[in-house]
């Protein structure tokens, strides 16, 4: 890979790291449904251009705005504004990776040998002595909610396979346009408050809604998928794990969060686990084994 596609996707990391910043900002004012909506009915304004029907495929393309975009990204943020820290909860997002895989084997027949299985478990183990600290169960409820996203977005991924030729631009606009108004009528019926929290909200909220229309969702994957195109994925997804890196190092330093040893032990467990799943996924597709 050479140096600017390197800084590119450390760059690309960085800015996902930053999320549970920008995320944990919004859902502090914001209800986190109406937080989501907001950021989709935005990225769908921006998007807009970009939408095309795709004959045949628009019935994966609305599973996909749902597991993936809407009911994820709510129940996600949901367990964001309940957990004290942030960084638990990007150690824990990172469950979608083995979960993916787990959804392979279900739905797809997908062969898993001892090491990715080994990987998966260590996944488990990882957030399994991450939740047993004294201070996040305290806030395990948000805790297990970040876990159920990730487990409804790994959904999407076997949706996502069917896919052809279609843009990212494209599928992020499909997934803005269908969520968003099922989120704002989720909004009004399970949150209050949300006349006064648009009015009375920071900048630093509305930076948080904007951080993950602009930042995430339109640097982080447009980068993420210009890379792709000339990169094969062995070189690229290992590197994508610095995302939650980055998310503990910024809630320990900006939000001031505490690093117990467990958690800090059980985040190297996961973290190691989803990097086995990761590479020895990856390395079975690109030798077809």
């Amino acid at each position: 890979m050479s140096a600017p596609h390197l800084a590119l996707i450390l760059f690309i990391t960085l800015v996902w790291g930053f999320n549970y910043i920008a995320g944990k900002a919004g859902v502090t004012e914001f209800p986190p449904f109406l937080f989501t909506g907001l950021r989709f009915f935005l990225l769908s304004i921006l998007l807009l251009p970009f939408l095309k029907w795709h004959k045949g495929q628009m019935r994966s393309i609305a599973i996909i705005s749902l597991t993936m975009g809407g009911v994820h990204f709510a129940i996600f943020y949901m367990g964001l504004a309940a957990a004290d820290d942030v960084s638990t909860i990007a150690i824990a997002g990172q469950l979608g990776v083995p979960f993916a895989t787990i959804m392979s084997i279900v739905f797809l027949g997908e062969q898993v040998h001892w090491r990715r299985w080994a990987g998966i478990g260590l996944s488990f183990a990882g957030v399994m002595i991450i939740g047993f600290d004294p201070v996040v169960l305290q806030y395990l409820d948000g805790l297990i909610l970040v876990i159920l996203a990730a487990l409804i977005g790994s959904t999407a991924m076997i949706f996502m396979r069917r896919l052809q030729n279609i843009g990212v631009f494209e599928l992020q606009a499909w997934i803005a346009l269908l969520s968003w108004p099922v989120l704002a009528p989720l909004s009004l019926l399970l949150e209050k408050g949300q006349i006064t929290a648009i009015g009375d909200a920071s900048w630093a909220a509305w930076g948080g809604v904007l951080y993950t229309v602009v930042g995430t969702s339109l640097i982080g994957h447009a980068g993420m998928y210009y890379l792709l195109q000339r990169y094969e994925v062995t070189q690229t997804a290992p590197l994508t794990l610095l995302s939650p890196v980055w998310g503990v190092f910024f809630g320990v330093t900006l939000l001031g969060d505490n690093l117990s040893p467990s958690i800090l032990f059980g985040g190297l467990i996961t973290l190691l686990g989803v990097g086995i799943v990761t590479v020895r996924q990856k390395a079975l597709v690109d030798t077809g084994g």
